[in-house]
């Protein structure tokens, strides 16, 4: 038997809502049954509009944050015809993209645009500006983006309103749970320039960050989320990637049934007794008070 351990908060955040109607439905389960305490929203996506309403019900019975995430690949971006970003109306592949941005081509203000514009997008469904921002597929990290993310929520809101998700995760912690290692370290330290422009601003984030992985069969999610768990941050954050397969998504996102295997286990008590093992709890950002 686990010895339990005493209980403190931890972030368990679902990204990709409003994706596809599979995930955003699983996703809503999933805060209903206080498995999640965070879901990062697709504001970009057609379903989002659609979603928001039914995520707002859900979160007024079981509170849980709600937030941004930033889309800059793979899909059509809202701010219409974006010079030297989306070409033929679809924003980059991700390795296009991060070549560009490494090498300091990226357009800054066809990106600060799409910013504003996804915001924009988010506030008017959800009727009140995000609890947080992040990025599909770690997109708020890159160079030139970090920066328009910064200054428009310094812009947008009151010092403290909005939190960012940071990236960054100590390498010992990642060495140690030996998963998607180059991955975690290669995200880490792109993770690190946002870090420091988000304290300079005033901008509160989290303390550890984990969830990191290839999506294949082996190792079960199970194994994989007490990685997660066991070696966390003191402000620590973990993402996952819950949903069901249906064909909106198929047609739009190659992550497909690996989704169902976190969904299962999220939904499991496995995943309730894992958490109290590790002595944690889902909370919400503010759990973690104000403190950048």
């Amino acid at each position: 038997m686990r010895e339990l351990l005493p209980a403190r908060p931890i972030i368990v955040c679902a990204d990709d809502y409003g994706l596809a109607p599979g995930v955003s439905a699983a996703i809503a389960e999933l805060i209903a049954a206080g498995r999640l305490s965070a879901t990062s929203c697709m504001s970009g996506l057609p379903d989002w509009r659609r979603a928001a309403g039914e995520l707002r019900a859900v979160v007024a019975a079981t509170p849980a944050d709600v937030g941004l995430h930033l889309t800059l690949t793979d899909h059509a971006p809202l701010a219409g015809d974006l010079h030297g970003l989306a070409a033929g109306g679809r924003l980059p592949p991700l390795k296009r993209l991060l070549a560009r941005t490494l090498a300091r081509h990226l357009p800054a203000a066809a990106v600060a645009e799409e910013v504003r514009a996804q915001l924009d997008a988010f506030e008017d469904a959800w009727g009140a500006p995000p609890d947080y921002v992040d990025g599909h597929q770690h997109v708020h990290l890159l160079p030139g983006v970090r920066d328009a993310v910064v200054a428009e929520l310094r812009r947008r809101y009151p010092a403290g309103r909005v939190w960012v998700r940071n990236c960054v995760e100590a390498p010992d912690r990642s060495l140690r749970r030996g998963i998607a290692t180059g991955k975690a370290l290669f995200i880490s330290a792109l993770g690190r320039g946002l870090r420091q422009q988000a304290r300079t601003a005033g901008l509160p984030m989290n303390e550890g960050f984990s969830g990191l992985h290839d999506f294949s069969a082996a190792p079960p999610f199970g194994e994989r989320m007490r990685r997660f768990l066991a070696d966390t941050g003191p402000r620590p954050l973990v993402h996952v990637h819950p949903g069901r397969v249906d064909a909106a998504l198929i047609a739009c996102d190659p992550l497909t049934t690996p989704r169902e295997a976190e969904l299962a286990y999220l939904a499991s008590g496995e995943f309730v007794a894992d958490l109290a093992a590790a002595g944690l709890y889902p909370a919400r950002f503010s759990a973690f008070g104000r403190e950048a």
